[in-house]
């Protein structure tokens, strides 16, 4: 088995902390990974965008060119993402700053709008994990458990009073991507 996922968004938005807690979920279940980041020069507001491969083999490069799945924070990433994807693959997209469908029809797409949802908990910045839950429920490479568990052993220490939203979120990004009808 072997998942290539790419998490992209705006600087800011938690693409690269939401492959982190992915790759650290791998890394406690004994799998292979690799997660690779990448930014513009900008701290917040530029884009970011990072790839996670988790293998139970030993991976032989790190570069991504088509990915079984893409978590889209916004138009850049969905524009740039969607074509990229293999048949087939997952596609999960934040409605709340995208405002257009994805064109291809080969793909499993869940239009999930995170920002909404995660300012309803109470912190807009936990769109990322809602994003995540939602890609967990198509793509079970690992459990909410599983993730939830990694993110409260690696979450920063000045943000761990966020582990409940954070779990919150990942439930209800995973409850909504249940409610939507599957097609690929």
């Amino acid at each position: 088995m072997q998942t290539e996922i790419v998490l992209s968004g705006f600087g800011g938005q938690g693409a690269l902390f939401a492959g982190q807690v992915l790759a650290y979920t791998a890394l406690e279940a004994g799998l292979h990974v690799t997660w690779i980041p990448s930014y513009g020069p900008e701290m917040r507001g530029g884009t970011a965008h990072c790839t996670v491969i988790v293998s139970d083999d030993e991976i032989g490069s790190p570069i991504v060119r088509h990915p079984s799945a893409a978590i889209v924070m916004n138009i850049p990433s969905l524009e740039r993402y969607e074509p990229l994807l293999r048949p087939s693959g997952v596609l999960v997209v934040n409605t709340s700053l995208v405002d257009r469908v994805p064109q291809r029809q080969d793909l499993t797409s869940l239009m999930i709008p995170a920002t909404e949802v995660a300012e309803s908990i109470g912190e807009k910045r936990l769109a990322n994990m809602v994003l995540l839950g939602a890609y967990l429920q198509a793509a079970p490479t690992f459990t909410l458990e599983a993730v939830g568990a990694a993110l409260g052993r690696h979450i920063a220490e000045h943000r761990r009073s966020l582990i409940p939203a954070n779990l919150e979120a990942l439930r209800r990004g995973a409850e909504l991507a249940r409610a939507q009808p599957v097609a690929a």
